[in-house]
């Protein structure tokens, strides 16, 4: 199916809950929901209005792609790297507590802890483990978090849990804000940093002007678009970002020359 991929979407960092099958399929839970998906069966998957809507199938990627391409040669070198990369319609709550948990982390570590906490915390409905709630959380010591391995981070993530409990963090309310304000009061939970706060605006709140900057891609903007900001790639920085982030990975020769 043209612009998607599975591995590319599924493997780029966004999202903690999804596992390779030996066949190439792809096993996750997403909203309580279990689903395996391939490049066979996703017609049929995207036929339900939840999974439509997670894979983000209602905006025009190739569109954007195109769009975005115009404005800049080197970024549409880039997206030719990765065109099938599109961003998840995840829960922001979730969003939120796996970018918190990311930090100074590894993706399959991450995907541990995260697999804990629901093991332990998540609601069971069918056999599959929801991802705890604010309010399963929020009455926590970090001590109760032990069995979680998550370290210094449970600190934040119970600071996160009281804060959206208690609705001083509304995650709804900042899908329509002007982005830097969600930043802010994103930034207002113990923890929360601009890059978690970015992550959890783009991956879990859909807001695709959100642009993420860890070292890596601090790196490749100084490398690939010297002197540009985030906010100059407009309105889907965020999709832009993406590109850029694969882009470099799969050619570190661009940046020997700095080593």
């Amino acid at each position: 199916m043209e612009c998607f991929d599975l591995a590319q979407t599924l493997e780029c960092g966004q999202c903690f809950r999804w596992d390779l099958q030996p066949d190439g399929s792809y096993t996750g839970i997403a909203g309580g929901r279990m689903l395996n998906v391939s490049a066979e069966n996703l017609t049929e998957v995207l036929k339900d209005p939840f999974w439509r809507r997670y894979f983000d199938f209602d905006l025009d990627y190739e569109k954007i792609r195109r769009e975005l391409s115009r404005a800049d040669p080197v970024l549409a070198e880039a997206a030719r790297f990765a065109p099938g990369i599109r961003i998840l319609n995840q829960d922001p709550w979730e969003a939120l507590c796996s970018f918190i948990l990311s930090q100074n982390n590894n993706i399959p570590r991450i995907r541990g802890i995260v697999a804990r906490l629901c093991e332990q915390f998540g609601e069971e409905t069918d056999g599959v483990r929801s991802f705890p709630e604010p309010a399963a959380l929020r009455s926590l010591s970090e001590e109760d978090l032990a069995g979680v391995r998550c370290g210094f981070r449970a600190r934040y993530l119970l600071d996160a849990a009281r804060r959206v409990d208690s609705g001083r963090v509304d995650l709804c309310a900042l899908r329509t804000v002007p982005v830097a304000q969600a930043r802010e009061t994103l930034m207002t939970i113990v923890g929360v940093g601009p890059k978690v706060a970015d992550c959890t605006l783009l991956y879990g709140l859909h807001r695709l002007e959100a642009f993420p900057m860890d070292v890596w891609m601090k790196r490749a903007m100084k490398t690939l678009f010297p002197g540009r900001a985030p906010e100059s790639f407009g309105r889907y920085a965020g999709i832009a970002q993406q590109y850029i982030f694969h882009y470099s990975r799969m050619n570190p020769q661009l940046f020997q020359k700095e080593a």
